[in-house]
């Protein structure tokens, strides 16, 4: 048969699409920009016919109707990273948070640890061969969908057409959804706090060398980074994403892979995570590759890249050295994400820079500004990167390396890069510990 016909022949409707979704099922939602709308509208529309569904996930740029009080014995969420439109319901016991390295993420589906009854996928229009990509979120995705028993498919003409590790042909997805609208966006811009975040990026961007290969995380800071590269040369990018930030460096010459040692020449990542400038431009783009998350993750693959620059971001870090980036006390927050795997690859790496990067202070709810650098971490913290692990940490203040400094140097060389408000307090703290 013509994969067209095969095409053709699996096109239905979201609401009879989820029909096959039963009660019982665990479901994949492919996530970040590249929910599915229309299909988890659909199932949130069948969620009262259904009992004990489970629907796996990471970061999830969506609304929370799946998760509302309302869902509860219909649809549950085990969210292995967590995201916004969740965070509430995780807090209040009405869903679920399973701590993973985001390297082994799709390895849970694959091993048959959290066995997947169906994949909500979401791709763009098939090629003259019938094959589809799955767009800006391939990393997380692609594996897990290979290990579902049924793949259900929002094909979206609004999709951009990704190359790399991304291909799936027609004949292999069970329900077809055609759909026409703009994917979710997402700034990494940080306005309220512009001034901080553009002394941190100044700090680390001294540090990168030309022909470094950067890992560009979420948030402001390392879209800030980026900004301070424009001189830089030979740059290249192996992260689990990227957004707008990379464009102009790479129209720039900047960012080009040459001294890369695998992937050379290519932007390498999992997903996408922008907005709709970053989309057109990603388009069909030769420059960049999308690789399974297992691959991209991997610590060693990282490490092979010399120079590497790993990016990341805490909540809090106390005077041992240890980093706390996916709680707050007992509340979870987000997740461990790509921090371990990032920072331990770059410190394999030749010359590598692990770096977690954070202001020195943040504001709580009622008004009150506390330090992010802290003595002892609040009980429950989770620890993300251990002090056996930790090399640089960043705040507006400055830049210090804590890796084989004792205890004593590490304590010390914090409260310098901590807020002056909170300096005396900290250091009076450190004594009354016997760290100093």
């Amino acid at each position: 048969m013509d994969w067209r016909e095969t095409y053709r022949s699996r096109c239905v409707s979201p609401e009879v699409a989820v029909q096959a979704i039963q009660s019982n099922n665990r479901v994949f939602l492919t996530g970040n920009c590249s929910v599915p709308h229309k299909l988890l509208d659909a199932l949130v529309a069948r969620a009262p016919e259904l009992e004990n569904v489970e629907i796996c996930q990471a970061l999830t740029v969506a609304g929370s109707e799946y998760v509302a009080p309302e869902m509860q014995g219909h649809l549950r969420v085990n969210s292995l990273f967590i995201s916004a439109n969740v965070r509430q319901a995780i807090w209040e016991g009405r869903a679920d948070f399973t701590p993973v390295l985001l390297s082994e993420f799709p390895l849970l589906f694959k091993r048959g640890i959290l066995p997947l009854d169906v994949a909500l996928v979401h791709l763009s229009p098939p090629d003259e061969e019938g094959y589809c990509t799955y767009g800006i979120e391939a990393g997380l995705t692609r594996t897990a969908a290979e290990s579902a028993r049924i793949i259900i498919a929002e094909v979206n003409q609004q999709m951009p057409r990704m190359l790399g590790d991304t291909k799936v042909h027609v004949s292999e997805i069970d329900y077809i959804v055609p759909v026409d609208y703009p994917l979710s966006e997402l700034s990494m811009s940080d306005e309220n706090n512009a001034d901080v975040v553009q002394k941190i990026a100044g700090f680390i961007a001294e540090r990168i060398q030309d022909g470094a290969t950067l890992q560009t995380g979420i948030g402001a800071i390392p879209n800030a980074v980026l900004g301070f590269l424009k001189h830089k040369k030979d740059l290249g990018i192996h992260t689990e994403l990227f957004s707008d930030g990379v464009i102009e460096l790479v129209e720039a010459g900047v960012i080009n892979g040459r001294r890369k040692a695998i992937n050379t020449g290519k932007i390498t990542a999992g997903f996408l995570l922008g907005t709709r400038r970053l989309y057109e431009w990603a388009d069909n783009n030769p420059a960049i590759e999308l690789q399974r998350t297992e691959y991209v993750n991997n610590p060693f693959n990282i490490a092979k890249n010399p120079h590497m620059v790993a990016l990341n971001s805490a909540i809090a870090v106390d005077f041992t050295g240890q980093v706390c980036a996916d709680s707050i006390g007992t509340r979870f927050y987000s997740g461990v994400g790509g921090q371990m795997d990032f920072i331990y690859g770059a410190s394999l790496s030749e010359g590598g820079l692990p770096i977690i990067a954070m202001p020195s202070t943040t504001t709580l709810r009622d008004g009150t500004v506390v330090s992010r650098i802290v003595p002892t971490l609040k009980e429950g913290s989770g620890v993300v990167t251990s002090r056996n692990h930790v090399h640089y940490i960043v705040t507006e203040y400055g830049m210090v390396d804590l890796y084989g400094r004792s205890v004593r140097e590490r304590t010390r060389l914090l409260i310098s890069i901590a807020h002056p408000d909170f300096r005396d307090e900290l250091t009076h703290a450190a004594r009354q510990l016997n760290y100093i």
